[in-house]
């Protein structure tokens, strides 16, 4: 049975079996590649996408779960590349070798689309689940703050 939703505004249909991480239909059937597999256990957030507009952990949600839902990936998360969050970012240089980046990313535009003007403690709250083993979680924080509006 095949299994329909919207992935990045386009409509998708995928036969495959319903416990498949939409990770691996996102990234093996769909062929995007932005969304990273980390963990696997949905403890790092590199795969982090959005359902519904909420932020979920794609390697460990069933892609059955998505069904009749609209899914957004980084290379969905706006046209240019423009959305604030990654337009912060690339002022912050925040990456420092990118593989959680857009996990990262994600997480952060789900939080301001929530809270569009988060404290301090709202935004480590809301990244303490996301990982990044080169340690860049102070500019993280400050790109998050520069998206909302304020300065860093």
């Amino acid at each position: 049975m095949a299994i329909e939703f919207t992935l990045n505004g386009e409509p998708q249909s995928h036969d495959v079996d319903p416990q498949m991480p939409l990770l691996w239909v996102i990234r093996d059937i769909a062929g995007l590649t932005g969304t990273k597999y980390g963990c696997g256990k949905a403890l790092c957030g590199s795969c982090t996408v959005h359902v519904d507009g909420n932020p979920v952990r794609s390697c460990a949600f069933p892609v059955s779960a998505a069904a009749g839902m609209s899914v957004t990936t980084i290379e969905g998360l706006s046209a240019n590349g423009d959305h604030p969050v990654q337009e912060a970012w690339r002022e912050l240089n925040v990456p420092q070798c990118g593989y959680c980046q857009s996990g990262q990313i994600m997480t952060a535009a789900a939080l301001l689309e929530r809270n569009p003007n988060p404290s301090e403690a709202e935004i480590a709250t809301a990244m303490s689940g996301n990982i990044c083993r080169c340690g860049t979680y102070t500019r993280i924080r400050k790109a998050i703050y520069r998206a909302a509006g304020g300065e860093s």
